[in-house]
């Protein structure tokens, strides 16, 4: 259970940095079966910065989210919801 504020606050970081408006990020976190989700919102404006060209900045979060997550017993996504 402790390792889920970090998962959280470590997606949280790295899309305060990317977007315009830093206040606007919501960062929430779901618990399934199997995985975890964590559920990223950010401004209207900003959802581009956070998705990256043809995908590739959700991608990379995706990466250093599931390389942090590896030694968790469940598998943490990444959802980003507009």
């Amino acid at each position: 259970m402790a390792a889920k504020a970090p998962m959280r606050e470590l997606v949280a970081f790295i899309a305060r940095a990317l977007v315009k408006d830093p206040g606007a990020v919501e960062v929430k976190e779901v618990d399934d079966e199997r995985d975890r989700v964590i559920k990223l919102r950010v401004a209207q404006a900003d959802l581009g910065r956070v998705i990256g060209r043809e995908g590739r900045t959700a991608r990379a979060i995706r990466t250093v989210l599931g390389v942090a997550s590896a030694r968790d017993d469940k598998r943490a996504k990444l959802d980003i919801v507009d």
